[in-house]
């Protein structure tokens, strides 16, 4: 089968597609014939060497990918024949076929878009469970960093279902407009050092995903003593500048939420939550860029440069 394959880690050009051994469906395993994988940031962050720490004996050459759509076709007849969505924590998932452990399957209906059943798998589980750990309230100020991006952009939504005043971090007029069809009720363009100054009022909640000096300056938006940043991600590849001070004198809370450290007890209800929002048309999952899994290093190219707008699909 083709695959796609890092060999050393390093940037989007490492990726090197190429023919491999097809999987053979270990004990309590199958093996999918993958219709979709999606491109997530922890896809991004494996690849650059940045998650060491999580996994420090990743297998090299490593098949990247962590989310797919597809079909079983191998392994407990329970389940051959059957399309179903799954999160493969040893990856595998940019190519044609991928074995998983079956505890790792979610029945999927045929009749439900393959891309928008990725976008909800982690982007949705993730967006879900960040509000939740900010405690977000009716008639609060939220900021939503990367807004355009595949989390930010269900976060829009579900800030401002949650009766929020919603402030949009973006870059560019595309993704300034794309905000305010999600229903942003003000947006402001990160590319330029003096965005906060277009900040209205206090900020209650920061949703935290640029790092660098971003972090700082939205940091010093929050208001003293009700102020909650949550931190999920850096997708500048730059630290988050935390003034530990400032945390400390205006009585501000620093909160973290990670799928990876999270055990799958925990996902499961958040993913439901998010399929059940999608299912009542409360939460609409963004499909961006559906590329061949050939461009995969294309792909991530565009995903780190923010060029990519929602959920970025491979298919093989």
């Amino acid at each position: 089968m083709r695959a796609v394959r890092f060999h050393r880690y390093g940037g989007p050009e490492v990726l090197q597609y190429e023919e491999v051994d097809d999987p053979k469906a270990g004990e309590d395993q199958v093996v999918i014939a993958v219709e979709a994988a999606g491109i997530g940031y922890t896809d991004i962050q494996l690849r650059a060497g940045a998650l060491k720490s999580w996994a420090p004996d990743l297998p090299l050459p490593f098949v990247a990918g962590h989310e797919v759509v597809g079909r079983v076709v191998d392994g407990d007849p329970s389940w051959q024949g059957r399309r179903v969505l799954a999160q493969s924590v040893m990856g595998g998932g940019y190519a044609e076929l991928i074995a998983v452990q079956e505890q790792a399957l979610v029945p999927l209906p045929d009749a439900m878009d393959a891309h928008e059943a990725l976008a909800l798998l982690t982007q949705g589980t993730v967006a879900v469970g960040l509000m939740e750990t900010a405690r977000v309230k009716a008639g609060e100020t939220v900021l939503v960093e990367a807004a355009s991006g595949g989390v930010g952009s269900q976060l829009v939504q579900l800030a401002k279902r949650a009766g929020t005043r919603v402030v949009a971090g973006v870059r560019g007029q595309e993704d300034a407009d794309f905000a305010r069809e999600l229903g942003a009720d003000a947006v402001v363009d990160l590319a330029r050092n003096d965005w906060a100054q277009d900040v209205e009022g206090p900020v209650q909640v920061v949703f935290e995903s640029v790092g660098g000096a971003v972090s700082a300056a939205a940091l010093d938006l929050l208001e003293p003593t009700v102020g909650r940043m949550v931190l999920y991600g850096n997708i500048t590849g730059v630290p988050h500048e935390i003034d530990t001070a400032l945390v400390y004198q205006r009585a501000l809370s620093i909160l973290g939420f990670a799928t990876v450290m999270m055990p799958p007890g925990r996902i499961a209800p958040l993913r439901a939550r998010a399929f059940e929002l999608a299912a009542a048309g409360q939460l609409k999952p963004v499909v961006g860029s559906v590329l061949p899994l050939a461009e995969a290093a294309a792909a991530h190219q565009r995903f780190e440069e923010g060029a990519s707008r929602g959920k970025t699909v491979l298919i093989p």
